[in-house]
């Protein structure tokens, strides 16, 4: 009989037990990931001394040479374990490192049992078996798990040599099984009924002191843009993980919060004409890296170290890519790099989204045409910008509408196979009250990026004035499928469910869209139409309040009989209209609300004039239903080109 000695670091409650791998507190383990046990383990085995950076980093990652993030990340996750908001154990000191400080003893505790031990090809073996007081008979058990074997197995009492034997051919099993495939990667398999999913989090600074946000987000946004060209997988946009750009972010947590199966993550920092990238695919599941690797090449040759990003996801995820799939995914739009940096600087204020970075952006997508005139995605990068600004009104619709044109009609010239495009030309044909263009355009981006949540949410917006509710649903959730965790898709379909007149769906939808935001105007504007359908008037002018939005404000008054309210919020917005631009829809609903018809069809007109966009929910508009019955809005929709 052998003794098996436990070494066990206490202090202050916890016990880390280096045998077992396992931080307890008062008996309870907490979950640590083995690199932050390896962080935790090292700071306590130095305790009181000060550690630098660089020789954590080599500690716990001996065989790669690990980012500041990662490492940033390790010790938010040892703090959070700890309760140490406050750094009473961790003390950080500044630009030199670390200091462990708590006092804490040490304890080799000793367990008395048969121990056998056999040693193949580099592989310990080690069976315990653990004696109980008054001959209680032996229990096979885990060192983290409950004692859940059945009352007549507690009675066999093994011979330990036959014991020994028989657990050392399992082990021989296993060992087997190890070396056959422990040197194969690990995939993620697909199966038909779970597609691959995937998010790119935004890029990490090795350093940072030498931090680039646009070269940050947009490694990630390359690679999301080359990974949806593969339809076997589907990758959350640009959007909806732009938030994730904390240092400590835990890339398992997002990924369950985006709902994907897989996380790339990874640090990048320029250093003159030089780049270093490093990147780790994890999987949501289990938080087990699949793969990882780091670059260190000429910034000039960025393309390549994303195709090789790109390919090596694929291989890693297992899809089986035809030939027709690699040149998709390591399609290049420009390979002229400084184009490019322009364009990473557009895309980073497009996302944004308010008009002050809207705008900014489409300066930096024309720089970048400027130096590489075939750059077709900076022209979609422009038609888009143009249609966000026009449809809130932003830029007058006219010249938004004529901006868009020009820019989309390029980016087809040179890509008729964009999906981005085909989507920007779409609302472009709306504008144009071209109800049949418009839906080819929406169905030829679905088409070419089925994937693609911009597309469809666009169809959806499409169909809904079209009257056709059930199939603007099914495009609003698939959109939902895509981007979870956006606020525009998970408003508008609550828009959806509205003009299909499931009101209390749709209440509860705009419940869930505020909940993610509860700021989110659009959200608090299709609440706000919800209620005011219901003669819930109080509820509607509250949430049209909250939406800042005068028209439908104005409107609300007019038909609750706050007739002062209604004309105070008209004069406003006309005064307003005289500095700014402000739609004639806006002013038109008031009217409605007021009951002033002739005012009402004369700012309608208006609207037609200049083409506004929300004129395509004409007929769906309930805000107009008390204006249906006169031959003036039939005329207006029959030049529309929605009438029945």
């Amino acid at each position: 009989m052998q003794k098996i000695t436990h070494q066990i670091h206490s202090f202050d409650g916890f016990a880390l037990d280096l045998t077992r791998g396992c931080l307890l507190r008062e008996g309870v383990e907490i979950k640590l990931r083995p690199q932050t046990f390896e962080t935790l383990k090292f700071l306590v085995e130095n305790s009181g001394r000060l550690i630098s950076k660089d020789e954590l980093i080599k500690a716990v990652w001996p065989e790669w040479n690990a980012s500041d993030n990662q490492l940033a990340r390790c010790l938010s996750e040892v703090r959070q374990a700890l309760g140490d908001d406050e750094q009473h154990y961790i003390k950080t000191v500044p630009r030199r490192g670390y200091i462990f400080d708590a006092q804490g003893s040490e304890d080799n505790t000793t367990k008395t049992g048969h121990v056998y031990r056999e040693q193949i090809e580099g592989v310990k073996v080690v069976i315990e078996e653990e004696a109980y007081e008054q001959g209680e008979s032996l229990r096979a058990r885990s060192l983290s798990q409950p004692d859940i074997l059945p009352a007549h197995l507690h009675r066999w009492r093994p011979n330990p040599k036959v014991f020994a034997i028989t657990a050392l051919g399992v082990v021989l099993l296993s060992v087997v099984a190890y070396f056959l495939f422990s040197s194969r990667p690990k995939r993620v398999e697909s199966t038909a009924k779970q597609p691959q999913t995937i998010a790119v989090l935004p890029f990490k600074p090795m350093n940072q002191t030498s931090q680039d946000e646009f070269l940050e987000l947009g490694m990630a946004d390359a690679l999301i843009t080359k990974l949806s060209n593969l339809r076997q997988i589907v990758v959350r946009p640009t959007s909806a993980v732009r938030k994730y750009t904390a240092l400590e972010q835990d890339p398992v947590a997002a990924g369950r919060e985006l709902k994907v199966a897989s996380v790339l993550e990874g640090s990048v920092q320029r250093l003159d004409d030089r780049i270093r990238v490093t990147v780790q695919l994890v999987s949501v599941e289990d938080g087990s890296p699949l793969w990882a690797e780091k670059f260190d090449e000429k910034f000039a040759n960025i393309f390549a170290v994303q195709d090789s990003i790109s390919e090596k996801i694929a291989e890693r995820l297992a899809l089986k890519l035809t030939g027709e799939d690699m040149r998709r995914l390591t399609k290049r739009y420009t390979d002229n790099v400084e184009a490019y940096q322009l364009y990473l600087k557009g895309r980073y204020f497009w996302e944004m989204r308010t008009e002050e970075a809207m705008k900014k952006s489409v300066e930096y997508f024309e720089q970048a045409i400027q130096i590489d005139p075939n750059y077709a995605l900076a022209y979609a990068g422009i038609a888009h910008s143009y249609t966000a600004l026009r449809a809130r009104g932003y830029v007058p619709p006219l010249e938004g509408a004529q901006k868009m044109k020009e820019a989309v009609t390029k980016a087809l010239e040179m890509d008729d196979n964009l999906a981005e495009a085909h989507t920007a030309m779409g609302t472009y044909k709306i504008t144009e009250f071209d109800w049949p263009g418009a839906e080819r355009e929406f169905k030829r981006a679905i088409e070419l990026d089925p994937n693609y949540p911009t597309a469809h949410l666009w169809y959806g917006f499409f169909l809904e004035g079209m009257g056709r509710q059930d199939e603007n649903i099914a495009e609003r959730k698939r959109a939902l499928e895509l981007d979870p965790l956006n606020f525009e898709i998970n408003a508008s379909l609550g828009s959806a469910y509205f003009h299909a007149g499931q009101y209390d769906k749709a209440i509860e939808q705009e419940s869930k869209a505020l909940e993610l935001n509860p700021n989110f105007q659009a959200a608090h504007q299709y609440l706000g139409q919800i209620y005011l359908t219901k003669g819930m008037y109080v509820e509607a002018i509250s949430e049209f309040q909250k939406a800042w939005n005068k028209g439908s404000l104005g409107h609300a008054y007019g038909v609750s009989g706050r007739r002062a309210e209604a004309q105070k919020t008209l004069a406003e917005l006309i005064e307003t209209s005289k500095h700014r631009y402000i739609s004639p829809l806006d002013i038109a609903r008031i009217y409605a609300g007021l009951d002033e018809k002739d005012q009402a069809f004369q700012w309608l007109e208006k609207a037609y004039q200049e083409r506004v966009t929300y004129l395509m929910l004409l007929k769906v508009d309930e805000d107009f239903s008390s204006l249906h019955s006169d031959p003036r809005f039939q005329n207006l929709l029959q030049r529309v080109g929605l009438a029945p």
